[in-house]
């Protein structure tokens, strides 16, 4: 069995948003360089991408509550605002897509829809109505409305008032101007394009079993193949995206940066209506929020979705565990990540969050009944046979040492950890993810091509025009681009 030696310029672990928006990146800004992508299963966006995977929000902030926490009576709107203007690059870039004609139809990956939050009991809508407050005049979150009005709160949403007899108090915010995402389409789409450009070689079937840097600095990838070859392939450049499968490449390159890191997975379950009378009866994606001990990933939230050209209606995420690192993944994964020099960052975070596991360990005992009976304090009228449950997405939360959280601290959301001179990145972490791939891949560039920025930012403002600029000080430039990509991706007016 002879081994295959290779050299590229660019090698991407996993074919799933990250790396197709990377690669997309690349080659629009360096349509010379040859970039090899090597996916471990048969087709791009199975896993973290995939459209039953993921929540397709397109998380801009809108209506979810983790994003504008109430600390001393006050607000803090600025994790609300980051994320909002970070989705409007990925809206910007994927517009740039639309015009230049590598997305034919937007519409086969973004809708409209409404985003709205929704609160019961008096002290949740006292911080609905302040957050509305600190809101409502920001130009990112405009069109937003406040009401604790029955009949209007009905016209939102009917399936969720219909058979309401709680007497606790109950309001809601709505915007108009949401979207949803399908990102699993969004991602074969991207690397269909991409992978038609001149020196893009995608590999499916293709584990990735070593990453190691060479004397000479360069890194060689070993690669299992579907034939059971191995090949070698070196490259000035390494991105790992392959979603909870980063931590362990990471761990293989040996870099400092990957030291005192951990992972800890969670697994998600949806509950999908199967009565497409019900799911008619719904037009929004309605977030709460919530239970205590639960992480931000667990809000519930009755979402409308397009998958598969059809109207989805899903309800969840259910928190669960799973040692797996990946849906397709091995119960060995969870294991295989601790090493000695993480082995106090997981214990000291184990420690910490004895909260997190007893939710966890309680969303894996609920049986089909139970989780029908919290749908219910959404969907009152909920019937256990219009609902099937559908597994979701494995996410791996990263643990590391932190400042601020001390030794063995749970980080929620997205992380970019490089080494090596920024010759490697890898991706690890989960919500809001997908939404902002954008906006994490020029923060990749910036930190693994210094060199080449300066000469790559006017391409990159024709791409996404607001680059370098706070469109929360600008909001003129805010309605214009978002017109703009509004007329692009065809959704509102």
């Amino acid at each position: 069995m002879s081994n295959k030696q290779t050299t590229t310029d660019v090698i991407l672990v996993g074919a799933g948003i990250m790396s197709a928006t990377l690669g997309t990146l690349l080659k629009e800004l360096a349509p010379d360089w040859k970039i090899k992508v090597f996916e471990k299963l048969d087709k791009p966006g199975l896993e973290s991408s995939n459209e039953w995977n993921n929540a397709g929000t397109g998380h801009s902030a809108l209506c979810e509550l983790n994003y504008t926490p109430e600390k001393d009576g006050v607000i803090d709107t600025t994790k609300a605002i980051n994320v909002n203007e970070q989705f409007q690059l990925s809206r910007q870039f994927w517009s740039y897509l639309v015009d230049q004609g590598r997305i034919a139809d937007p519409t086969e990956f973004i809708m409209p829809i409404p985003h709205i939050s929704m609160v019961q009991g008096a002290d949740k809508v006292e911080f609905l109505k302040k957050r509305f407050a600190a809101l409502k005049d920001n130009h990112l979150f405009e069109g937003m409305e406040f009401s604790e009005d029955p009949e209007t709160l009905k016209e939102w949403f009917p399936l969720i008032m219909n058979g309401r007899t709680s007497q606790s108090p109950i309001a809601a915010t709505r915007i108009e101007s949401g979207t949803d995402v399908n990102f699993g389409s969004l991602t074969r789409i991207l690397m269909d394009s991409f992978e038609k450009q001149p020196g893009v070689e995608a590999t499916y079937n293709a584990t990735v079993q070593d990453v190691k840097q060479n004397a000479d600095g360069l890194w060689e990838v070993k690669v299992k193949t579907a034939d059971g070859k191995l090949e070698y392939v070196t490259s000035k450049f390494v991105f790992l995206g392959a979603g909870g499968g980063s931590l362990h490449l990471l761990q293989k390159t040996g870099i400092p940066e990957s030291k005192h890191v951990g992972g800890f997975p969670v697994s998600g379950l949806w509950l999908v209506c199967n009565n497409q009378e019900v799911i008619d009866q719904h037009h929004g994606k309605v977030y709460s929020t919530a239970e205590v001990g639960a992480p931000p990933m667990s809000v519930p939230h009755l979402d409308t979705r397009y998958i598969d050209g059809k109207k989805s209606l899903l309800f969840g995420p259910f928190g669960g565990f799973s040692p797996k690192f990946l849906k397709t993944g091995s119960n060995m994964d969870l294991i295989n990540s601790v090493k000695p020099n993480n082995i106090l960052t997981l214990l000291a975070c184990g420690a910490k969050e004895m909260g997190l596991t007893k939710y966890l360990v309680q969303q894996v005992m609920l049986n089909k009944e139970q989780r029908v009976d919290e749908l219910r304090k959404f969907v009152p009228e909920a019937k256990d046979s219009e609902w099937e449950i559908v597994v979701a997405g494995q996410r791996v939360q990263v643990i590391k040492d932190t400042e601020k959280g001390g030794k063995g601290t749970l980080q929620f959301g997205t992380e970019v950890i490089t080494g090596a001179g920024g010759s490697v990145a890898a991706l690890l972490g989960a919500s809001p993810g997908a939404s902002t791939a954008v906006k994490v891949m020029l923060d990749v560039m910036s930190k693994c091509f210094p060199e080449q920025m300066p000469e790559w930012e006017p391409k990159i403002k024709e791409m996404i025009p607001s680059y370098g600029q706070k469109l929360i000080d600008n909001p003129e430039l805010f309605k214009e681009l978002h017109a703009a990509s509004n007329k692009s991706l065809k959704l509102h007016d």
